[in-house]
């Protein structure tokens, strides 16, 4: 039977398929569909939104010993929050199959870097799998749990955004029941004290030397050669197709599933045969180097780009030296500039900051990121989750040791607050932090797309859970003040932060309004609409940058389809030009 599936969908089939038991994630674009695909499966798996990616590691990796096949999924930059436990679980080996899923974002389509996580593989001594299309995306999720299992060891699974996002058509099969590992207290194994640890670190080296030898006969790893040609690639991945699109059977391919360890030896019998061996893989030369050192000629990244996303054409003009020749779609694409959505409760925020001319903003990765783009412009840095109030922290004592009197304000959502957001929190309490934490509470994670967290009231299975509230948990840290406020209540929020900016004591601000795109809210019953007689044309309204508000015929207009009737603009508005309808 086959079925028309992304990659992250299908790997949420293979995690079924493969006898899984136990998921767990962070939400996080491009990997945030696996867990809302796997949780279809919540019969025969357990699934959870963790509050970050190391605590969703930890929890696959406590599965993982109590004797059953185990997975942990995240963006690339969330293996550097749950590179903690990676590194030692490469130490002390799995009992049940356990799988950390990492999505790469080359080209940062919706990330604040580029990383290339394939070294996280080489660094950690734990063995690599690269699917390159839907179907191997489910396939090679089999093979990694034996992997696991025979070898003794986590294994990394690495995708790109278009492995994840991509559709193709993949065979399904029947899930496979895998009686879970007798769990036996073994303190050597599972304890990882010092001395615990160097006799393990014997056995990793050894078994690295097994997995080189395997992956040069492994399944995942396949050689197509097409006779006469001179032209040799070594690639994986997503890059594989692009070079099978450009070269077709004009050059033969050694296609890499299984990338950490590198199959030196088939490789080098590979390279011998032609004249010419490119190495073509995204972002950095991880193949080449190794390649190169090893002894083997090849050429990569002197004309692949070492940067970005490839693609068909890119390939063609590094090797060819000319367009890629499928046919192009002559259409260009209107630039449309990331803004806060019409009616986001955190405008009102940003434009009340945006207002004051002596405070910083430090903010952090999500939604409202978006504060800083213009009109708003109110956000000073924008580091990584949890940075919003621990780097917050630091510019306010920067600016009290160098005697200037900016008062920082910190930004995290509630996702992100639960993610990374209490430790820093607690920080600025304990290190009597000048600084103001904000916690920009919208009810939902909303940039990956509506996922539960710890203050939803649900869990990613549907079943209601504890509902946590910010504003209890900055109490009890600490917080002499902590002031709850409807962002969308543009006096009311002037006055909180203005309060703010005045107090000595430790003070904290959680603006509440849930996101205007949460299903089930009850419907929008008001809009806005500019009275174009009365309005004069200052722009002032243009200034909260709602999308639904713009010059038409020499005067503001909002449009009624995109208006939610939050009333931002009417409180800007002096002149009584925008009005409340449909009440």
């Amino acid at each position: 039977m086959k079925h028309l599936m992304s990659g992250n969908e299908a790997i949420a089939r293979g995690a079924y398929e493969a006898g899984v038991k136990v998921a767990a994630a962070y939400p996080g674009t491009p990997s945030t569909e696996i867990l809302e695909e796997v949780v279809q499966y919540k019969d025969d798996i357990y699934c959870e939104w963790a509050p970050n990616e190391k605590v969703a590691t930890e929890v696959a990796i406590g599965a993982s010993i109590a004797g059953v096949r185990s997975l942990s999924a995240m963006k690339h930059v969330g293996l550097n929050v749950a590179a903690d436990p990676i590194f030692t679980y490469s130490y002390l080996g799995v009992n049940g199959g356990y799988v950390l899923i990492t999505a790469d974002d080359p080209s940062m389509h919706s990330s604040q870097n580029e990383q290339d996580n394939r070294y996280y593989a080489k660094s950690a001594k734990i063995p690599m799998i690269e699917p390159s299309d839907s179907q191997e995306a489910k396939d090679f999720l089999a093979e990694a749990y034996k992997i696991s299992e025979q070898y003794d060891t986590p294994v990394m699974y690495r995708l790109t955004t278009r492995v994840c996002h991509s559709k193709s058509m993949v065979d399904l099969g029947t899930r496979t029941e895998v009686e879970p590992k007798k769990y036996e207290r073994n303190a050597a194994k599972y304890v990882a004290t010092p001395a615990n640890a160097k006799v393990a670190r014997i056995k990793v080296e050894e078994r690295m030397k097994s997995l080189e030898e395997y992956a040069c006969s492994s399944p995942l790893n396949k050689v197509e050669h097409n006779n006469g040609t001179k032209i040799g690639i070594i690639t994986a991945g997503i890059s594989y197709q692009y070079v099978k699109e450009v070269f077709e059977d004009n050059a033969s391919y050694l296609k890499l599933g299984f990338t950490f360890p590198l199959p030196m030896n088939l490789i080098r019998e590979f390279a011998s045969k032609f004249e010419t061996v490119y190495v073509v893989e995204e972002l950095d030369p991880f193949m080449e180097e190794q390649i190169k050192a090893a002894g083997i000629n090849c050429i990569g990244k002197e004309l692949i780009p070492a940067m970005y996303e490839l693609n068909p054409d890119v390939v063609a003009k590094a090797l060819l030296n000319k367009e890629n020749e499928t046919k192009k779609v002559d259409a260009k694409v209107v630039g449309r500039p990331p803004v806060l959505c019409p009616g986001c409760p955190h405008r009102g925020f940003f434009y009340t900051m945006s207002k004051k001319k002596n405070t910083v903003v430090t903010s952090d990765i999500g939604c409202y990121t978006l504060g800083g783009s213009p009109p708003l412009s109110a956000v000073d840095t924008c580091i990584c989750m949890g940075a919003g109030f621990s780097a917050g922290m630091g510019m306010a004592k920067g600016f009290e040791v160098s005697g200037r009197d900016n008062k920082v304000f910190g930004v995290v959502g509630d996702s992100t607050f639960f993610h990374s957001g209490i430790t820093g929190a607690i920080d600025i309490a304990y290190n009597k932090g000048k600084m103001v934490p904000v916690v920009l509470d919208n009810r939902i994670t909303g940039m990956t797309g509506h996922q539960e967290n710890p203050g939803t009231g649900k869990t990613l299975m549907g079943e209601d859970a504890i509902q946590i509230d910010p504003v209890e948990i900055l109490k009890a840290i600490g917080y002499k003040t902590v002031k709850t406020v409807d962002p969308c209540d543009l006096k009311a929020m002037d006055e909180v932060v203005t309060e703010a900016e005045n107090s000595e004591e430790p003070f904290a601000i959680v603006t509440k309004r849930p996101c205007v795109l949460i299903k089930n809210l009850p419907p929008f019953k008001t809009k806005c609409k500019v009275d174009r007689d009365k309005c004069k044309k200052c722009k002032m309204c243009l200034k909260v940058g709602c999308p639904a508000i713009f010059f038409k015929d020499g005067a503001s207009y909002i449009d009624q389809s995109m208006c939610v009737g939050c009333e931002v603009c009417m409180q800007v508005c002096k002149f009584d030009a925008i009005e409340k309808v449909g009440e």
